[in-house]
């Protein structure tokens, strides 16, 4: 391994750094983003028999926010039951731009590496390509300087394209999962709404 990179030139610690900050991004993406993390399975059934059983208090609110994103979601909009549809509406839809910002996190990073992952390669490459230009010289050519030169410009390559592809796939999966995540927290929130305006039985 040690040798391809030293095949590969200077260029390369660029990718190599690219590459090791967007694995540990998808590790930690992969990971803060489990469904049940997010979306707890039973949290809205619990919250609907709380409210039902004992109504709203701030004990109960402060640790339903900390329970979980959907938490602070259905939070914001207990802390609004009283008021009418449209602001308790509102409250839930401000509260859920700003859970859905906080999913998104290290998202752009991701996507920015997996764009200009081929550009660091590309830039690799030219590097390559002026090391094989500068193999020529009047008295012939440096087989030596000729062979490195191609070594950075096909690693360098080949390094961009295959740190940008799994980045690109991950980065698509992770913002469709988010995407999908905020959806249903929507809907869940959408129907605690009915619920205390008593338009939906629980």
């Amino acid at each position: 391994m040690f040798a391809i990179i030293q095949a590969a030139g200077w260029p390369i610690w660029f990718l190599l750094l690219a590459s090791v900050i967007a694995v540990a991004l998808i590790i930690e993406r992969a990971v803060s983003l489990r469904t049940g993390n997010i979306v707890p399975p039973t949290l809205f059934e619990q919250v609907v028999a709380v409210y039902q059983r004992q109504g709203v208090s701030d004990e109960v609110l402060e640790k339903l926010a900390k329970d979980s994103p959907l938490g602070t979601v259905l939070a914001a909009g207990l802390r609004n039951h009283k008021s009418s549809r449209y602001v308790m509406k509102e409250a839930i839809e401000e509260a859920g731009r700003g859970v859905a910002h906080d999913l998104e996190r290290f998202l752009t990073t991701l996507g920015t590496i997996a764009t200009a992952a081929p550009l660091l390669g590309l830039f690799g490459t030219v590097i390559g390509m002026i090391e094989i230009f500068g193999s020529q010289s009047p008295t012939g050519t440096n087989p030596q300087q000729l062979a490195h030169g191609i070594s950075i410009a096909l690693y360098n390559t080949a390094f961009g394209i295959g740190i940008a592809i799994p980045a690109l796939i991950f980065y698509r999966h992770f913002k469709n999962k988010v995407d999908t995540l905020v959806v249903e927290m929507e809907q869940q929130a959408g129907k605690l709404v009915d619920v205390i305006h008593g338009e939906r039985a629980a």
